[in-house]
């Protein structure tokens, strides 16, 4: 999550509203950040700026935003993507203002600039904030790509015009590493090769928003004579919004799913969701052969070309393993790091641009501690003031010569529920459905299989429902066999008591009225 908040005086702006995935708790719920916590401090954003449009920074502006009601401001693509956040959840789209790389706003005693750098989404700026006092660039994600397929490198004497800076707030996501991050150029070749020696389909799972991925990925399977197909509804939305303003104009005709079955194998290539192992995305519905339209066969090839988030490695791991059962090949980034490039600085770009904007001090934030405490060495041996390495919560003071932690606000993690942000204390608690207006009784009685794969459904629901919501069995069937085999339980009792907490949320966050859940599980008979 990404929300940092600038005070000058009494006027306060936020840079950047994202949210999390829980992949540990029931139904990887949304986490947002905490912003009770301010207005004890006489904190009201003024404005709300966005760097870029992804996920982890403009995630949490649908729930946040109702608290401040400030105007938004935003480049093209993520004020976009924004947008159709607001209208699924009927806010008023108004306060999204169109920002252009390059321009410049005014906010209260806070000038802004908004400068164009490079990452793995278009349109991703720094933002150059002035003050009477302080000249402070915050750098959002970045990365120096020097072929970044859409887009232009970032302009050396741009950032060189600005130096010195007083205070440079920095990516530490990866100042681990050496070198250089690998360009969108280089991956764009190699997924070349790659498909080129593909002889079946080929499914490509890559992250929605990178769209020069998908663009990289479109060119080659044109060159290598297959047509392409998008599989999975954040895949089609960034696609549209992306060639709603001018994106993608070259990539190539796409096939609706929907046809693939009429087409050669040889001839078909998906560029697919679900690199991360998410249950219910393109990717694993295809490796359970799930998908209503298209069913993967021995000699078909999956590329992952996308890293593991952490905390993800065991989801992803289970989806590869499931699509080796079907003998279909499988290129991932581990073995094959050339067919990803991170859109973030390693240690020879971090000094690059340090070298040219000559930042007095450094506050270095994303990552995690290891990640901050190297960009702090990074720094000190530039010769850049890197004195603190900042918690969630700090409330940090920029003097003109110092910067110091005035104090730490205490951080409660939220959950988004039931249309709702919520604490997240008790949140896997069962006793959630007491506390609910319960309307109706669910009765459903599974019979289970265990096999080496997990927990089993076995024949079709028994389902006996008396709520007046309406109820979509065939999501709510295919979230059960979606959950059942995440589940760990070694007995049947565990598996009851790990699946009636998760029952219960689903059926809290699909149904107007929620009705009180009864759950029986029994053991299947097996064919002797």
């Amino acid at each position: 999550m990404n929300l940092s908040l600038y005070g000058y005086g009494d006027e306060w702006i936020a840079i950047d509203c994202g949210m999390m995935l829980r992949q540990d708790l029931p139904d990887s719920p949304l986490q947002v950040p905490d912003v009770g916590c301010l207005t004890p401090l006489g904190i009201q954003p003024r404005a709300l700026i966005l760097t870029h449009g992804h996920e982890d920074h403009i995630g949490a502006a649908a729930w946040l935003w109702p608290h401040w009601g400030c105007p938004i401001y935003a480049t093209p693509l993520a004020a976009g993507l924004l947008r159709a956040k607001f209208l699924e959840r009927g806010l008023a789209v108004d306060a999204i203002r169109i920002v252009a790389p390059g321009d410049a706003l005014e906010s209260g005693p806070f000038a802004l600039r908004y400068l164009p750098l490079t990452h793995s989404i278009p349109e991703s700026c720094a933002l150059l904030l002035t003050t009477p006092h302080h000249r402070v660039l915050h750098t959002g994600d970045w990365k120096l790509d020097p072929e970044p397929l859409i887009g232009s490198p970032v302009d050396q004497r741009l950032y060189a015009s600005l130096a010195p800076v007083d205070l440079l707030v920095g990516d530490s996501t990866n100042a681990t590493l050496p070198g250089w991050s690998r360009s969108e150029g280089d991956v764009a070749r190699a997924l070349e090769r790659a498909i080129g020696a593909c002889t079946g389909r080929v499914i490509v799972s890559c992250f929605a928003s990178n769209l020069a991925r998908v663009l990289a990925v479109g060119r080659a399977a044109a060159r290598c004579g297959r047509r392409i197909s998008l599989m999975g509804r954040s895949m089609e939305r960034m696609v549209r919004t992306a060639r709603d303003l001018g994106y993608l104009e070259d990539l190539p005709q796409l096939v609706p799913v929907r046809d693939l079955g009429y087409l050669p194998a040889e001839e078909v290539l998906i560029i697919a969701t679900g690199s991360q192992g998410e249950p219910r995305a393109a990717l694993s519905r295809l490796a359970q052969g799930r998908h209503p339209d298209l069913e993967l066969q021995a000699g078909d090839t999956v590329i992952f070309s996308a890293k593991a988030i952490p905390g993800n490695e065991r989801l992803i791991e289970r989806l590869q393993l499931a699509l080796k059962r079907l003998d279909v090949g499988v290129l991932e980034e581990t073995r094959h790091p050339e067919l990803h490039a991170s859109g973030h600085p390693a240690q020879d770009e971090l000094r690059t641009f340090y070298g040219w904007t000559k930042p007095r001090r450094l506050l270095p934030v994303h990552g995690e501690r290891r990640h901050q405490e190297a960009h702090q060495r990074l720094a000190e041996s530039c010769g850049i003031d890197a004195p603190l390495a900042p918690d969630n919560g700090d409330l940090i003071r920029v003097e003109r010569t110092t910067l110091s932690v005035e104090r730490h606000i205490e951080q409660t993690p939220h959950i988004v529920h039931q249309d709702q942000v919520h604490a997240l204390k008790g949140f896997e608690d069962s006793a959630v459905q007491s506390r609910q207006p319960r309307e109706g009784r669910f009765y459903l009685v599974l019979p289970v299989l265990a096999m080496s794969d997990g927990w089993h459904r076995v024949g079709r629901l028994l389902i006996d429902y008396s709520g007046a919501s309406s109820l979509d069995e065939t999501a709510f069937a295919d979230w059960l066999d979606d959950t059942l085999k995440q589940l760990d339980a070694e007995t049947l009792v565990q598996l009851r008591n790990q699946l009636q907490p998760r029952l219960v949320q689903w059926m809290n966050d699909h149904l107007r009225r929620p009705p009180v859940v009864h759950l029986q599980i029994s053991a299947a008979e097996t064919a002797s």
